[in-house]
Parts: C-alpha cells; structure tokens; sequence
C-alpha cells in the first residue's frame, strides 16, 4: 500500500494536546498491524531546542541518534515504542539553514530563492520523508506545532495544501480546536472552533476530521452544529474531553471512532476494533492502584514540563509496582542545611533532577547528603548524579571544596571534569555528547539486578562533563562504587552506595527511553524501594 499522511494543526489556543493525539493517532494505527511514525514541524528559528531554557518550550528531548527535540517526541515515543530520530523533529531554523546552505553551495543555480516554491517546497520533502533510503511506512502523522493563524506557520500551512492536492486521497488533515465552556452564561461555545475552521479554510485547507478539546462532554447537538458549520462529517467530529489520565485518550478516541474515521477518509476497509489488550491492562493497573508514594523532584525549574519525561517515567513505573505516585517539586534554589529536614519531610524517595549551570546546585549537594546520610532512596540523573558524586568528595572523602569544572574552573579537586572531545567546542547548540552510548554493567550490583542481570545496555546521554576517572579508585575504596562504564570512553556512567537501601547516580538520561508498555527498569527498581 500506497504510504498515507495525516496532518494534524491546531486552533484556537496552543497547549490544547496535538502531541497526545498524534501519539493516540499512532497508537491506534499500530494496534491496527501498521507501520507507524510521527513527525513535529515547529515554527520557531532556533535550530533545535537544544538552548532553549525550559521555561520557553518545556524538557529538551534526546533521541537515540543524539538529536535535541521537542518535548512531544518524548509522548510519541513512550505511547508507541518506536525509536525517533533527528527526522522526526524538524523547526523552521532547520529548514531555512538547508535552503540557505544548498544556495551558498549554488545548488539552485542563480535562481531567486523564496519562500514559495524553495522553503515550501524543503519542507515537503521533510514532510513525504524522502531523505529516508529504504524507509517502508503505512502512515506517516505530522503535527504542526503553534496555532492557525500564527505568521511563522504559514508556509507550513502552505506546505500541506499543496500536498493535500498532490496526494489526493492517500492524505487526511486532522484540526484539534478548542470549546469553552462559559460559566457565566452556562454555555459551550462553539464560534472560536468555526473562526479556526474559517482561517484553515482561507488557507485553502478543509478539514477532514475535528477533535474538540472540551473541559465539558459535548452532546450530539453541539457535534452536530460544528459539523454543519465546518462541512466535516458528523461521525468525523470527535470530542477529547478532560481525562484523569493522558493514558485514556487513546481509548477515549478509539471509542469514538478516531481510527476508524481516518481510514474510510483514506478509503482503507475499516475491519475490527482491535481490542489493544495490553494497553487496557496497564490502564486497569493505573485505576486499581491504590498506596500512594510520595517522591521528591529536586531541581531548580519550577515547571511541569521541565521534568516531563522523568515525571512520566516515576508515574509509570508506580503503575507497575501498584502504587500511586504522588511528585513533590523541591526548588533547590531554597534548600539549605537548615530547612533540608522539613522540606524533604514525608518523602519516601527523591529524584536529585539534571539541568545544567551553577543555580540550585548547593542545594541539590544538600540534598544528596540529607538523603545519603538519612537513607533514603535516591536517584541522580546527569547533573544530579555529579551533585551526588561532589557531595561524596566533600563529606566522606574529606575534599571540602571539591566541584564540577562547569561551577568552578579553578576548583582544586575537579571530581566532575570536561569531558576531553568537548575543550576545544565553542558553539553551543548540538554539541554535547549526545544519543545513546553502550554502558558496561557491574555483576552483582544493584543496577546489573534491576537491568534483568543484563551486563551490556544502551541509553541516551546528554552532557559535557564526566566522572573524573583520577579519583575512581579513591570513592570505590570509600564505599561508592562505579557500577557502569561505557567500555569505548572509559567514562563512568552509574554510581551506586550499596549499602544504602537505594542510591545511585546515572550520567545518562534513563528517563529517555521508559514507555507505557515497558517501564524503565531502574525507575521500576527505585519505586520499589520506596515502599
């Protein structure tokens, strides 16, 4: 079969949950036995979001290939199970910067370059994926980031009309709008979703298929009027209401026939409901789960979506331990010796969160040593695991001003280094040691157990500095062991104390790679040694 394109925008506002319902989108083509990927265009400039602070665009997600994305990659990937790539994230930075070169190079032989035919036109070739060799996909879902509407979208948009025309049937174009609900008046209000339609129309762009994001359950009535107004199909416009749990909205949309709409539009036999057995058992776990686990998040970003993958990975690994796990953000910017007692108060495990720069890191250091010294189960990540590694030289090794090069360049005892390859970088964006990078696991350690006595494993890295190799011999001596090596670097990727119930420290980021279906093995083996 013909590979088929589902467009996916928005309107309205932004935020309303595109990555959500394209990663729903995907999961439910996959339980129909497709082959599945899923693609973000954002509009900005930068070039990834590699430096962007997490307040501007959330986490920075890393796939396996060492590409910096967008944050909703992370849901394609933990809904899905597959691996995306530096493909599968594209921003208008990255588009311009391929025209641009290809002009420098005199590709386009003294030609004007403009936005139509040239940006368009690259874009199109990222959005048919032809720069992919031997690539063989059933659908490809593109979700454009922002609102209709917004100025730096528009040649995406254009992109898609053009392709809409070219593809005839074999493309579907899916709006996520917004209903309000006004309180005072005691109605829904659909005039925002017929604007946005109208707007998309202006484009030259028909919808196919409307999902309505709706804090309140729509009645057919209110179905019936957008359907009428935005000339789609009744059975084509799908409500995605409030849901406890991201995790429903696959089950919400199939209910509703989401899946099913999309293939008559594309003209593919419908067939059976496939039942996704799996998914409703982990979704029956997450309902039954009734203990609760309180976890601490210590970092200095104020911001759900800051620690978004982690937060998920905790969540899904509680789900398999049955339990609840209820996060607790702690700013590290205001921990101090002093108050470290009553706000890690009730905790039963703490994440020490990765980041990068000197803010919040004496508190993270205070942290590691009230949990260490107090036992109780903890878990660095990156930046994190270095806070352990310096709180360790400080206290029990005795090097009172041990540090990270990054925080200090003169520090005498440079326990966390930069790493060789990065001394001569001066660019920023891109540079780091980025994707994944084999790790070489202890026998009988703590993470070689909870790995499933694996001894080789594979996970994405993010970072500049490293483990300081010169002082290994002196922390495994005092109790800290190094239980993970990458065996080409010689770089120490996982620390851990044995003798404490949980406590260890990764430079990788394991958060990258837990999914719904299957968990992370070291945030399933912290979990449970919460409780």
């Amino acid at each position: 079969m013909d590979t088929k394109y589902i467009f996916v925008t928005g309107g309205v506002v932004s935020s309303l949950g595109k990555g959500i319902i394209s990663a729903s989108i995907g999961k439910l083509l996959q339980a129909r036995g497709y082959k599945v990927t899923i693609q973000k265009f954002d509009p900005y400039i930068n070039i990834d979001p590699g430096t962007l602070n997490p307040y501007e665009h959330g986490e920075c997600y890393v796939t396996v290939d060492g590409m910096e994305t967008d944050l909703d990659l992370g849901h394609y990937e933990r809904f899905t199970g597959i691996n995306t790539t530096r493909n599968n994230s594209i921003t208008t930075g990255r588009i311009y910067k391929t025209v641009i070169d290809r002009e420098r190079h005199g590709d386009y032989l003294g030609k004007t370059i403009q936005v139509v035919p040239h940006i368009t036109d690259e874009i199109k070739r990222r959005m048919l994926r032809e720069d992919e060799q031997g690539e063989e996909l059933d659908f490809v879902i593109t979700e454009v980031g922002g609102t209709i509407g917004d100025i730096e979208s528009a040649p995406f948009m254009e992109a898609i009309r053009q392709l809409r025309w070219q593809l005839g049937r074999n493309a579907v174009c899916v709006h996520l709008t917004y209903v309000p609900y006004l309180k005072a008046a005691g109605e829904l209000k659909t005039k925002p979703t017929q604007h946005s339609v109208k707007e998309l129309q202006g484009m030259g762009i028909q919808p196919d298929i409307l999902v309505l994001r709706t804090e309140r359950h729509l009645d057919d009535g209110v179905r019936m009027k957008v359907a009428s107004f935005c000339n789609v199909d009744l059975e084509c416009v799908v409500q995605s209401e409030d849901m406890p749990s991201i995790y429903e909205v696959p089950v919400s949309m199939q209910k509703q026939g989401l899946d099913a709409a999309i293939m008559r539009k594309i003209g593919i036999p419908v067939g059976e409901t496939p039942a996704m057995k799996p998914w409703h058992d982990f979704l029956d776990k997450q309902r039954n789960a009734k203990r609760e686990v309180h976890i601490g998040l210590v970092g200095k970003y104020d911001l759900q979506d800051a620690y978004k993958s982690i937060r998920e990975s905790l969540n899904l690994a509680g789900i398999y331990n049955d339990v609840k796990v209820k996060l607790h953000f702690v700013n590290s910017e205001n921990l101090t010796t002093e108050n470290v007692a009553k706000q890690l108060e009730g905790l039963a495990g703490v994440v020490v969160c990765p980041g990068f720069g000197q803010r919040g890191i004496e508190g993270k250091i205070i942290a590691a040593e009230y949990t260490r010294t107090h036992d109780i189960p903890t878990f660095g990540i990156c930046l994190g695991m270095q806070m352990m590694v310096i709180e360790f030289a400080r206290n029990v090794l005795g090097y009172k001003d041990a540090n990270s090069r990054e925080m200090d360049e003169k520090t005498p005892h440079n326990v966390i280094d930069i790493m060789e390859e990065q001394k001569s970088i001066t660019q920023m964006g891109g540079t780091m040691r980025l994707g994944a990078y084999e790790c070489e696991l202890v026998k009988g350690s703590r993470v070689y157990e909870a790995y499933g006595e694996e001894t080789l494993i594979s996970e994405r890295h993010r970072h500049r500095y490293e483990f300081n190799n010169a002082y290994k011999e002196e922390y495994e001596k005092n109790g800290m062991k190094c239980v993970g090596v990458n065996p080409a670097a010689d770089l120490v990727e996982i620390v851990e104390i044995p003798e404490k119930r949980w406590y260890i420290g990764t430079q990788f980021h394991p958060e990258y790679s837990s999914t719904v279906l299957h968990p992370h093995p070291l945030f399933m083996s912290f979990i449970k040694a919460c409780f």
